[in-house]
């Protein structure tokens, strides 16, 4: 079963994101809270969303996996679209269609929306998940390379510019 998440469900939210942390090899990166996963996703002003996949074990239900997502916006289709910036199911829940489930969650957000896009960003290593992208029709963005800035840059070029 796939739904919205719950205010309840940030402490496995929070969990799960260490897990993909972990997952991506860089667990010292995931600094957010569950304070900070609340406010995003129940704040007065919810900036971010999240789906649950639900697991119905021999145990009750639990949580296998979750998508967290914004919306972001095209210039070109003068549309709304959905970034997904994690997409996670737990290793040993993996095979049961619970991360096609979210996927096709999302894309029905989108359809019942009138966005345009479905956009994520996979690390080039992670070649079970580009394997499954691809399976489902994804097509990689080849001709484009994500740029960051954080930590000092971000401060440095940021520093003079108070916000509105």
């Amino acid at each position: 079963m796939i739904r919205p998440a719950r205010p309840d469900d940030v402490p496995a939210i929070h969990r799960l994101v260490r897990d993909l942390a972990e997952y991506e090899k860089e667990p010292e990166s995931a600094t957010a809270t569950e304070a900070d996963f609340h406010a995003a996703l129940f704040g007065a002003h919810p900036a971010a969303f999240a789906h649950i996949a639900e697991h119905a074990g021999d145990g009750g239900t639990e949580i296998a996996g979750f998508a967290l997502w914004f919306r972001n916006f095209s210039t070109w289709t003068g549309r709304h679209g959905i970034y997904l910036e994690d997409l996670y199911v737990r290793p040993e829940l993996r095979g049961h269609g619970y991360g096609k489930a979210l996927l096709a969650e999302l894309a029905g957000i989108c359809a019942a929306q009138g966005y345009t896009r479905l956009e994520w960003s996979v690390l080039d290593w992670n070649t079970p998940s580009i394997d499954f992208y691809r399976a489902l029709g994804a097509v990689p963005m080849d001709e484009w390379t994500v740029f960051r800035l954080h930590g000092d840059a971000l401060a440095k070029l940021g520093g003079g510019v108070r916000a509105s």
